[in-house]
């Protein structure tokens, strides 16, 4: 098996660690424009404390006592509670794009490496992958451009690298998309003033940690049992208050409907709950988002996982291949494939992928297993021309392939129905699969896709089983003459690659024990019933007169 990778092994998939619920907020105007006043001005204490934390370096991760002066000084312009959840809001911001610049460096590294391994192979040269070699450029006009590339990827490595070595991140509140489009609006199809207003909604802050022992389990942002909805004020904007101790309470109610027992278990017995409130200027509409921690539950073996059973799963840019395989990894049943459209907007993609997962996983439960199988694909560095040449049409299609939203969705679905997600190496499961099933398992009736193969070599893979199928009774007369037979057992049972045994019947041909000792005792009749370990002699004649 020279030239192919290790396959690494399969693992099941640790469930989600949190939580999080959404419901939409029917405001008045006046809520509205209260809102909107204390989420730019936490927005603003937002963006200094951001660029303070940022100034500070890495080395304030460690430091104590320099987050404690952050915070006393945002006390004074809030509140404390609200100066907690500001810091630890631009300590995690700044934390998430200290990880993307790493990120950031070794795709730039990545690709400089590979550049320069095509540019030192001759023009036109061919792949050898047992020796490590990549293949050359096509033309003298690719080369002379990817060398010019080169250089500029080199300059943006430097300055990334002197950004890192100096503790610097670059973090945009707002979201870099929306600041550029400023510069297009045009093309956007937006004026100056609506631009604003999405730059102000973004650019708000109203978001609180909870507390775990505190009323509802959360002083800032609190939610009653019966969904009354109040916000604890900054101190300079405490004359907008309209109930004691600072407080503003809404006229709309809050009614979380999915998940709503469990968010309700949480606040009768004051534990923590964290909420957030978004303003979304397109649809013109407010939102409450409500989040909470989970205990770690303990990963599920990966043996009593697939106990009965696994559903092998080909992820594709418009549908999921679904098969459900036995423990002995048997397709059972027929192919099922949950499509979903990734165009549109991104509430509607997001929309679909949920309706297949759903379906996906009532069907599982319809099938009798209690686990999925999909690959733990990552094409973080396969969209790069480096990597598929001129394929274009291919890069595209890797590009728009929702793996980690896919993921991510399908493990938190999957543990609210006690399924577990098993994920396995990806490795030649389209090829190997449609070269072991794909032609054996199509009829005049059902035609099997490339896709559907590979989610039995999925699935097999998730059972530890070769992708292999199991080989038909050789040619030359059905039976075991020609050589041995590949069984569909696991490695460590007795006679998995031997002979098969003789069984006793009328299709085998075979003579049970029993029989052979009825014939010992009979007497045979004719000469062809005479057993062959007698001697048979003929009578002599009789003498008369």
């Amino acid at each position: 098996m020279g030239g192919l990778r290790e396959v690494a092994a399969s693992f099941v998939v640790p469930g989600p660690a949190g939580v999080a619920v959404r419901d939409r907020l029917r405001v008045s105007e006046a809520d509205a424009a209260v809102l909107a006043e204390v989420g730019v001005f936490l927005g603003s204490l937002a963006a200094g404390d951001l660029a303070e934390r940022s100034r500070q370096g890495p080395g304030h991760g460690h430091d104590a006592a320099s987050w404690a002066v952050r915070k006393r000084s945002l006390t004074g312009r809030s509140s404390a509670r609200w100066a907690g959840s500001i810091t630890k809001a631009s300590h995690d911001q700044w934390g998430l794009a200290r990880r993307g610049q790493a990120a950031h460096l070794a795709w730039l590294r990545r690709q400089i490496t590979s550049i320069e391994a095509r540019l030192a192979r001759p023009l036109g040269a061919k792949a050898d992958k047992r020796d490590g070699l990549v293949r050359g450029y096509a033309t003298r006009g690719e080369w002379h451009a990817k060398s010019r590339r080169l250089q500029t990827l080199k300059d943006r490595l430097a300055v990334v690298e002197a950004d890192r070595a100096a503790g610097r991140v670059r973090v945009v509140r707002g979201g870099k998309r929306l600041a550029n489009t400023r510069h297009h609006l045009a093309a956007a199809g937006l004026d100056e003033q609506a631009w604003r207003e999405r730059w102000r909604a973004e650019r708000m802050f109203l978001a609180a940690d909870g507390e775990s022992g505190k009323r509802f389990g959360n002083e800032t942002i609190r939610v009653t049992d019966t969904g009354r909805l109040s916000v604890k004020l900054p101190a300079p904007l405490a004359h907008l208050a309209n109930a004691p101790h600072g407080r503003y309470v809404l006229d709309a109610t809050v009614a979380f409907r999915h998940r709503r027992q469990e968010w309700l278990d949480r606040i009768t017995v004051n534990r923590a709950v964290a909420y957030r409130i978004h303003h979304d200027v397109v649809r013109g509409r407010w939102y409450i988002t409500a989040s909470w921690q989970r205990a770690v539950a303990p990963v599920l073996p990966l043996q009593a996982a697939l106990a009965r059973g696994v559903v092998g799963v080909d992820m594709n840019d418009d549908h999921l291949a679904a098969w459900h395989l036995d423990v002995h990894g048997n397709p059972l049943g027929e192919p099922q494939r949950f499509f979903y459209d990734l165009t549109g907007s991104t509430q509607h993609r997001d929309a679909r992928i949920r309706h297949a997962l759903s379906r996906l996983l009532h069907h599982t439960r319809r099938c009798g297993a209690a686990a999925i199988a999909i690959e733990d694909l990552d094409f973080s560095d396969g969209t790069s021309r480096e990597k598929h040449g001129r394929n274009k049409r291919f890069r595209r299609l890797i590009s728009r392939l929702p793996t980690a939203k896919l993921r991510a969705r399908l493990v938190s679905m999957a543990a609210e129905q006690d399924i577990a997600v098993v994920a396995v190496d990806p490795a030649y499961t389209s090829r190997w699969g449609a070269q072991h099933w794909q032609q054996p398992l199509t009829t005049k009736t059902r035609k099997i896709s490339r896709h559907d193969a590979a989610g039995i070599a999925v699935g097999r893979r998730a059972l530890g089983h070769p992708i292999r199928r199991r080989t038909t009774p050789p040619p030359s007369h059905q039976s075991d003459g020609a050589g041995h037979r590949t069984v569909q057992a696991r490695p460590e049972l007795r006679r998995r690659e031997e002979p098969r045994p003789r069984i006793p019947g009328p299709r085998t041909r075979s003579v049970s024990p029993d029989t052979e000792r009825k014939r010992a005792t009979r007497t045979s009749n004719t000469v062809r019933d005479v057993r062959s370990d007698q001697i048979w002699a003929q009578d002599p004649l009789l003498l008369t007169d």
